[in-house]
């Protein structure tokens, strides 16, 4: 076994808090990565305050990972030690299903294994996230990170990136197509850029007027306050797609009704409670559409980073130290972050 260090969550309502473990030994088809950055996702205070489920504590959230191989497997044959390597959400599934065969895999028909919140099928423990200095895992979830860009940036995309890469491709971004994306955080930043960077004309929907500059930096053609009714009214039958990032519940009616014609919602934010039912006639008066995404599989996820270094983008934002942790959720749910918090794990 392998000695760690990493913060975690001793219970639901506890802070995080210095821990030490051990992570498995290196299979032959395993690599063990010395973690350099670690992005700070919501998900992660969803995770360690049970808000889905029962964590098993004590928890190690982190999903975004980026750092360098420290150690490879006998049968890892294209990764060496010092390669810059990276990991987001999934770390296992079932490689048989139909699903995982279509490259998948966060989607398994079995089920996928997370980064945190899942089992460690090798031995049988709860699986322990990026807030470590180092993680073992399978080389088939080990993500290539290319060179020259920047780390720190960088680690948001194995969630955040993803998370909005993945439904602007399955619904074909391309140049001329509206898109509009909900709520300016982490998410929503980076939907902006990337559908951007796809040749699409992007309208921001937030209920903050002092977000209309950045979301006019970051690539917005046209910011709408959602909370502006006439503002809304004007927006009507303008859009081809939404990404809708919040992550609490919303009316999602004012957003369907600026769809035109065959435009679907994408729902990415997951909030604890559901949204308010909407009302049938915002789909049907259109033939419109309500879906969700979840990420990506790994295939498109270095699809996605590939495009990212292509095309300069990165997340924007603060690097903190592992100590400061608490103070940076605490922040996190107060939205006073521009747009992503991310861990230097050489603080840990």
């Amino acid at each position: 076994m392998i000695p760690a260090r990493a913060w975690a969550a001793p219970s639901a309502t506890a802070p995080l808090a210095p821990w030490s473990f051990e992570r498995r030994d290196v299979g032959a088809n395993d690599v063990r990565i010395d973690i350099r950055y670690c992005g700070v996702c919501h998900s992660d205070l969803h995770f360690a305050r049970s808000e889905w489920g029962e964590a098993p504590y004590p928890a190690v959230p982190g999903h975004e990972i980026v750092g360098h191989v420290a150690a490879v497997g006998s049968s890892v044959s294209d990764l060496k030690v010092g390669d810059i390597v990276g990991v987001g959400c999934l770390v296992d599934s079932c490689r048989t299903c139909p699903s995982c065969a279509a490259n998948q895999e966060n989607y398994c028909d079995v089920g996928s294994t997370g980064t945190y919140m899942g089992v460690e099928k090798e031995t049988g423990r709860p699986t322990y996230g990026g807030y470590s200095n180092t993680i073992v895992v399978d080389r088939h979830f080990v993500l290539r990170i290319p060179e020259g860009v920047d780390l720190s940036t960088t680690a948001p995309l194995l969630c955040a990136g993803i998370t909005t890469y993945s439904p602007l491709r399955h619904w074909n971004c391309a140049p001329g197509m509206r898109v509009g994306v909900v709520g300016l955080g982490g998410l929503g930043h980076m939907a902006v850029k990337l559908a951007k960077a796809m040749g699409a004309e992007v309208t921001m929907f937030t209920t903050s007027p002092s977000k209309t500059a950045d979301a006019a930096r970051l690539g917005a053609t046209r910011v709408v306050i959602s909370k502006d009714e006439d503002a809304m009214t004007a927006a009507a039958n303008s859009l081809d797609l939404i990404l809708d990032t919040v992550a609490a519940p919303h009316n999602l009616d004012p957003f369907l009704n600026t769809l035109y014609r065959d435009g679907t919602l994408v729902t990415l934010g997951a909030p604890a409670e559901p949204h308010p039912q909407h009302h049938p006639f915002s789909l049907i008066m259109r033939r419109r559409a309500i879906a969700g995404s979840l990420i990506g599989g790994i295939a498109e996820t270095q699809e996605m980073l590939d495009f990212c270094a292509e095309h300069k983008i990165g997340a924007d934002v603060e690097v903190v130290k592992m100590a400061d942790i608490n103070t940076a959720w605490e922040r996190m749910l107060r939205s006073d972050v521009k747009y992503r918090f991310v861990i230097d794990m050489s603080t840990i």
